[in-house]
């Protein structure tokens, strides 16, 4: 509507741009240049892409402002210059991408000595992304002669910024041809060995972290285009050099050969996890979530989703190196908390280390299985785990390591251990849960720690941190030995224990872990009776609302929602023969045509009684001239105890009123317990579908009356008749007052 009465008021630009002397400034100084270059004003895009404004365009986003300028607008033309030459017009990036003096003093701002304006980067970066993007064969061969192209990014590999266009020629690169042949230069400019190099305590914080950084997004995005690219007959060159053997002990040999740098560990920690993640894992491998371990599902045995056993090898030795510095971390100042003092704290190299154990158990490889036996490293890994009781970054890494010694079945590379006696097959026995149990004594610290908890809390104390997860722990116990592919190997270690050991685990099991599950079990569904807020308790069964309360109102309006649905459940409709049929009128009613009503009813004397019930519904208001009590007081309505039940619906002892009952009723013609309808028969006839009707019983009969009519399409159901109500005598040729629908209906039209 708004452009249609040609309501918009023109921009002002477009006067600024008539003047012959306009500059480049003023022009940027309007509020909607951003918005006016971006719905491709003519004039103004002819504008921005004269030689001069471009060159001043990249000099903005390029050179550093003057000291002497206001802080305010110090970085406003950059900013506005930045957005302007990534508005995206056709235009502006073909101005910029095929002018070669434009890219060159773009691409002079690589050659600055760092540190790099972070701000300026992010411009430069975005630019030349864009670039990339709507103009890849251009961008890529201007890149691919400069021969310092790639020394400069490792150069400048600190600045975010660098780091991020790094990544963005992988991934925004197409064709795919194209792709390949920047991954293959790339590859050949020893791209992976540089970032390699970054990654060392000679280096600072920053280049450690994005070097880290930009080779794990490489190894991921390496493998998901690998997945997604299957028909690719090339290998990604980027990602075997990774996974070369040598590339890994490069990176071990750049934190362990030189001085402990917590950084530069943490960093290169962060490389062999990504290494280790299986996206799809192979036959054998395990997924761990909240605590939980299964085996996941077979799945693609693709090289990229299973780890490399080069990888492997690279680590293997430098196994010791690592269990070293889980006993001599880098050097940590005190930490003074809310609770304590830390000297020393857990530090993120230990947290780092205890991850990567975490890792590698999950590759279950026996002759990395060994070596940590050998070295005790779940001894070292535990005794951190009762010391430091509120780091839960470390308890949920130690939860995940046992789950995993629990539930793996042993590696496909230990010794079979052969039962000669019975003569059964070869059983394979896990080293790792051996180890725990014995070595470890992982159930006496389990129980001495729960022990020690509960004295501490008894004299007041707080409970400690980890016991969330130490019931996890013993849960995982429990839980394995009994169903766990290891179930047999446990319980005989259990058994193996001192007897003292064993009656308290039983009893810890049996009693103070029960309890706990038990407190932390929560009931999804409460089979209660409801209570109210007052002292009175409600039960829909067997006792009655107020006649005047608003719950009585509101479980009347349930019974008529039930009843409705009842209705429509037991007649074949469904919802959508209820909708709206604006487009369909002309569709027959064909399930409607086959049902045949007949209707006897004695409307006199349903009148008389319905006036009958209302009378005794307002009896109280006929003695208001009484002094003894006063007519507004709340009364309860007695009913008879059979005269209370709704034979249809179950007991709802006084829940709806007379009145109440006998509009219902009157309106659905389907409760025959009530006394305003039950009286006369009918008979519905349904030819498709048959129904059963039960037992019923009549309202203020001597006697329920009980009878049973099964209904088949040659005979139609018939309701029972209420003893004390009904009119035998009448049929359907006396009934009067009445539509008679024996007749079918006609569709339609």
């Amino acid at each position: 509507m708004f452009w249609k009465f040609d309501l918009h008021t023109t921009s002002h630009i477009d006067t600024l741009l008539e003047k012959e002397d306009v500059t480049l400034t003023e022009v940027m100084d309007e509020e909607d240049v951003l918005q006016e270059c971006k719905a491709q004003n003519h004039k103004l895009v002819d504008f921005l892409v004269r030689p001069q404004c471009m060159v001043d365009l990249v000099t903005y986003i390029t050179q550093e402002p003057s000291d002497d300028v206001e802080e305010k607008i110090k970085y406003k033309y950059p900013n506005i210059s930045c957005e302007l030459l990534t508005s995206d017009v056709g235009q502006i990036n073909d101005r910029l991408g095929e002018d070669e003096s434009l890219l060159m003093k773009l691409y002079g701002f690589l050659q600055r000595e760092s540190p790099l304006n972070p701000l300026l980067a992010s411009f430069f970066s975005k630019v030349l992304s864009i670039l990339i993007g709507r103009k890849p064969e251009q961008i890529v061969e201007f890149l691919r002669k400069r021969e310092d192209f790639v020394d400069l990014m490792i150069k400048h590999i600190g600045t975010s910024a660098i780091m991020d266009l790094l990544l963005r020629m992988l991934t925004c690169i197409e064709p795919q041809q194209l792709r390949q042949d920047v991954l293959n230069w790339l590859n050949e400019e020893k791209v992976i060995q540089r970032l390699v190099d970054m990654v060392q305590p000679s280096q600072d914080e920053d280049r450690h972290s994005n070097a880290s950084q930009s080779l794990c997004e490489i190894i991921r995005l390496s493998r998901d285009q690998m997945f997604q690219v299957q028909g690719c007959s090339e290998p990604d060159p980027l990602l075997a050099t990774l996974e070369k053997q040598e590339t890994v002990e490069q990176l071990l040999s750049n934190i362990f050969d030189k001085e402990k740098n917590d950084s530069a560990i943490v960093s290169v920690i962060q490389i062999l996890l990504t290494l280790f993640e299986t996206r799809r894992p192979a036959p054998g491998y395990f997924c761990m979530f909240e605590g939980h371990l299964e085996i996941c599902p077979p799945g693609m045995s693709h090289p990229s989703f299973s780890v490399n056993q080069s990888i492997l090898e690279a680590v293997r030795p430098r196994l010791k190196d690592f269990h070293q510095l889980l006993l001599e971390p880098p050097k940590k100042n005190i930490m003074k908390t809310t609770w304590g003092v830390l000297d020393p704290p857990v530090g993120n190299t230990r947290l780092s280390v205890v991850r990567l154990v975490a890792s590698l158990l999950q590759t279950n490889t026996h002759i990395i299985n060994m070596e940590l036996i050998n070295l005790n490293t779940l001894g070292v890994i535990l005794d951190m785990y009762f010391k430091y009781i509120w780091n839960n970054f470390l308890h949920i890494q130690v939860e995940i390591c046992t789950a995993m010694i629990l539930a793996m079945p042993p590696a496909q590379s230990e010794n079979p251990e052969i039962n000669r006696d019975q003569d059964q097959e070869p059983v394979r026995e896990s080293h790792l849960i051996k180890h725990l149990f014995q070595k470890c004594q992982f159930i006496q610290r389990i129980l001495d720690a729960w022990s020690s908890n509960e004295k501490e809390q008894g004299e007041g104390g707080r409970r400690r941190g980890y016991m969330g997860h130490l019931t996890r722990i013993a849960n995982s116990i429990v839980h394995n030995s009994d169903k766990g592919p290891n179930g047999a190997k446990i319980q005989q270690l259990i058994s193996e224990l001192t007897e003292d050991d064993k009656e308290r685990w039983e009893a810890f099991t049996s009693g103070q872990l029960a309890d706990t599950n038990k407190r932390n079990t929560v009931d999804l569904v409460n089979t209660h009776h409801i209570h109210s807020s007052s002292d009175d308790e409600v039960d829909f069964k067997d006792s009655g609302f107020h006649q005047d309360s608003s719950l009585q109102q509101a479980f009347s309006d349930y019974q008529m929602q039930q009843m409705t649905s009842n209705f429509i459940e037991q007649f074949g409709f469904n919802d959508e023969e209820f909708a709206d049929q604006d487009d369909v009128v002309d569709i027959p009613f064909d399930r409607i045509s086959d049902i045949n009503f007949s209707l006897n009813t004695n409307e006199s004397a349903n009148i008389a009684l319905f006036e009958a019930c209302c009378k005794e519904k307002i009896q109280q208001f006929e003695d208001a001239g009484s002094d003894e009590e006063d007519i507004w007081d709340e009364k309860d309505v007695t009913f008879a105890p059979e005269a209370q039940r709704c034979p249809r619906y179950g007991s709802l002892s006084g829940v709806i009123s007379s009145r109440k009952c006998c509009m219902i009723c009157l309106g659905w013609l389907f409760c025959d317990g009530c006394p305003v309808v039950s009286g006369p028969m009918w008979t519905a006839n349904f030819d498709d579908i048959p129904m059963d009707t039960g037992s019923s019983t009549s309202i203020g009969a001597p006697a329920p009356a009980t009878t049973t009519a099964t209904a088949s399409p040659s005979s139609p159901a018939v309701l029972p008749e209420s003893a004390g109500w009904s009119s035998p005598n009448a049929s359907p040729d006396t009934a009067t007052g009445w539509a008679d629908f024996s007749s079918n209906f006609s569709p339609v039209r």
